[in-house]
């Protein structure tokens, strides 16, 4: 770090936690404020996104055990923090990817620590440059990368900042989390990067394996004696789908192909009853057709 730089905010300040936070802790601190400042909940906000990046930085170099016992033992001018990068890599849409073990290719390729802001090309001239790049090519930058559901989902191409310039990386259909992708060194000038994929939630969807679940609100009447009701698919599409007379709230029923890949796409139906006061005459009618429609549904229930 020359003279002219600006010492980081301390990560334990930044997460908001103690020195002596457990993982755990660090974590959903991360989780937190990572929600809280994300560029999709803060659009253009350009302080939102800077502290978004900082919270980034500051759980790579704390939320890695190994990372955080050096800054404990050294602080930034640890042997192989290579100090703490206020910035980060982002993908398209403002989407951000961890920029884990990039401080390693971009800090002080020489073990770090030089202190008074010396500069080794100063000292060896072109030397430093050649040999600087020729650990560039021979780094593997491992990285995460946050991907939308329905990219994940569908297949698609994102787009990562890598070294000030942008780079198209393809996902094909199906990709699942934690799934790797080789960003060919061609592309980013001799580094090899690997990009670890995170998947964002969804509000409607959720996903197991390649089936993909959706929970339907029906009305009381509608369980009773069936409907027809529009629900989404995955691609986009609407379908018109029968509810069986007598559903009960947590039945299934299957969209064959319309999951993930090949896989499908279950309807979890919930019944929904009337909240509030019920009116007498609709309580004498409810009352009524349990007369006339007598169940024992905990008969057979597990602490019958």
């Amino acid at each position: 770090m020359t003279a002219t730089e600006t010492m980081p905010r301390d990560p334990y300040e930044v997460l908001g936690v103690s020195k002596s936070a457990t993982a755990d802790e660090i974590n959903k601190a991360y989780r937190r404020l990572s929600k809280q400042y994300h560029p999709d909940r803060n659009p253009g906000d350009k302080e939102a996104d800077a502290k978004y990046k900082e919270v980034q930085a500051a759980n790579d170099l704390i939320g890695d055990e190994t990372k955080r016992a050096q800054y404990d033992q050294f602080g930034y001018a640890g042997p192989q923090t290579g100090g703490f990068p206020g910035g980060g890599f982002t993908s398209s849409g403002g989407m951000p990817f961890d920029p884990a073990a990039a401080s390693d290719l971009f800090g002080s390729m020489f073990g770090g620590g030089m202190g008074g802001g010396v500069d080794l090309n100063d000292l060896l001239g072109g030397g430093a440059r050649k040999k600087a790049r020729s650990r560039r090519r021979a780094e593997s930058v491992e990285s995460e990368v946050i991907v939308p559901f329905e990219t994940a989902a569908n297949g698609g191409t994102i787009a990562i900042e890598f070294g000030g310039q942008r780079i198209d990386v393809k996902l094909p259909a199906g990709i699942s989390e934690g799934k790797k992708l080789r960003v060919p060194p061609e592309a980013t000038g001799g580094a090899e990067v690997l990009l670890k994929v995170r998947i964002a939630p969804h509000p409607h969807f959720r996903r197991e394996a390649n089936d993909v679940y959706l929970d339907v609100p029906v009305s009381l009447s509608e369980a009773i004696l069936g409907a027809k009701v529009d629900v989404p698919t995955l691609d986009g599409t609407k379908l018109t789908v029968t509810v069986p007379p007598g559903t009960s709230g947590g039945r299934k029923l299957r969209l064959r192909g319309k999951g993930i890949a090949g896989g499908d796409q279950y309807l979890v139906f919930r019944v929904e009853v009337p909240t509030g006061a019920v009116d007498d005459e609709s309580r004498k009618l409810i009352e009524e057709f349990a007369r006339r429609n007598p169940q024992q549904v905990r008969a057979n229930a597990p602490f019958a």
